[in-house]
């Protein structure tokens, strides 16, 4: 399949196709006259990469991963990786929740106004999490 039809099924852009294959994710066969074409199998791979640009993996990441996935194997090295991604992301989590929480403090001080005092930090009455 061209380039054009992969991005519409898999829902990408063509930019991005191109911009895969620039960073070694995935790769095209040439028609005679230079154009990309791609096998049925790209577009799952495609839909892969994209999970996986989702879950916040670089595309360094992304090219050491693909073949460990393909082979069901990965390596002790490679596992840490994953480790420390997770773990950067639930850090980045927590930092989220704690923004909301504060938030949460603004719109109840918005909506509820105490004239008797003001916090002098959105840390005062933001509960932690259990």
């Amino acid at each position: 399949m061209r380039i054009g039809e992969l991005a519409g099924r898999a829902d990408v852009s063509t930019r991005a196709l191109r911009y895969y294959e620039e960073q070694g994710l995935l790769e095209s066969g040439r028609t005679v006259s230079g154009q990309r074409v791609y096998p049925e199998s790209a577009v799952d791979r495609v839909r892969l990469i994209q999970e996986l640009y989702t879950a916040g993996l670089s595309s360094r990441l992304i090219v050491t991963l693909l073949p460990a996935i393909d082979a069901r194997r990965i390596d002790p090295e490679l596992l840490r990786r994953l480790v420390g991604e997770r773990a950067a992301i639930e850090a980045k989590l927590a930092g989220l929740q704690a923004a909301a929480r504060r938030l949460d403090l603004l719109i109840d001080l918005a909506t509820h106004p105490d004239t008797t005092s003001c916090p002098a930090s959105l840390e005062q009455g933001v509960a932690q999490p259990v």
